[in-house]
């Protein structure tokens, strides 16, 4: 077994000073997640790619499932958004019949995410999704689904050093990842070009935070500064997750994906687990998936 071990040039119990004074130039650590050499993809589908029709209720969660049980997608994303009464919890009674819908149609639920705010200064308000996050952890761990998708936050705090916001942020992401492994749900957070913009900015966050239950979704859309293929390989080591997209941004300006070049870093790097996608934009999102879907597997070789 190979095991990938990143060093920790922030111990644990350095505390919030130590996590401020990581520079943000600082380079990639060695990656701290643990797997086999070696190449193991399983494709899903992130719930998002219907966004409207789950929201106006032209189509539920497992429609979805459905869906990819009829295009051999292994896995569904249900975002947390799609369930009934969100961000409060859904009945048990909607969850189990999800998971059982899911499982019958040899449909793994590969995870689920919530859109919570840690960038804000108001410490009650954080408070507040540091339990909406909690909630939905319990709320994975009923659904099977091993993984929670989580944010920083939706932009740069005014009248607060970019070093403040990360000492409050890294202590929530702290609370919720301990909290995460009570349940046996990974906490992992998806860098969306918001509060975090780059690749560095994500590690220093990840190094900071110091868990096995702590990680990345890597969202190669929303890595929109440089050269994006560059920024994705810094991230595979740390990502348990993705959101494989159908353009990449470079300088700010959208390019389609070169999913061959995505398959190479994958290669490269070793990757072993699901490998969600998303189609969006205008038309049919039925059409518009299975098309994505087709073309992911060529580029990625799978049947």
């Amino acid at each position: 077994m190979t095991r990938i071990d990143r060093r920790r040039f922030l111990a644990r119990s350095a505390g919030l000073a130590a996590t401020a004074a990581i520079p943000l130039s600082a380079a990639p650590l060695p990656a701290k997640v643990a797997r086999e050499a070696g190449l193991k993809l399983k494709l899903g589908l992130n719930a998002y790619s219907f966004d409207k029709q789950l929201r106006d209720g032209s189509m539920t969660l497992a429609d979805a499932v459905h869906f990819c049980a009829q295009h051999n997608v292994d896995a569904l994303d249900p975002t947390g958004y799609y369930f009934p009464g969100y961000p409060a919890v859904p009945p048990d009674e909607y969850i189990y019949n999800l998971k059982r819908t899911a499982f019958v149609n040899g449909v793994a639920i590969s995870g689920t995410g919530v859109r919570n705010d840690f960038a804000v200064a108001d410490q009650a308000a954080r408070k507040n999704d540091v339990q909406m996050v909690k909630d939905w952890i319990v709320v994975a761990s009923k659904l099977g689904a091993p993984v929670i998708r989580v944010f920083s936050g939706r932009a740069r705090p005014e009248g607060h050093s970019l070093d403040e916001a990360l000492a409050w942020m890294v202590a929530d992401f702290k609370e919720c990842a301990a909290f995460g492994q009570q349940h046996g749900v990974v906490l992992a957070l998806q860098q969306h070009n918001d509060f975090l913009k780059t690749a560095a900015e994500t590690i220093r966050v990840i190094d900071a935070v110091g868990s096995d239950w702590f990680a990345c979704i890597l969202d190669i859309g929303s890595l929109r500064s440089g050269d994006p293929y560059a920024e994705i390989e810094k991230l595979v080591p740390y990502a348990v997750s993705w959101q494989i997209k159908e353009n990449v941004g470079r300088d700010g300006k959208d390019e389609p994906t070169d999913l061959a070049r995505i398959k190479a870093i994958m290669d490269r790097a070793g990757y072993r687990g699901y490998v969600p996608f998303e189609a969006l934009g205008g038309g049919d999102p039925r059409v518009k998936v299975a098309g994505f879907l087709e073309k992911i597997r060529q580029a990625f070789h799978l049947g």
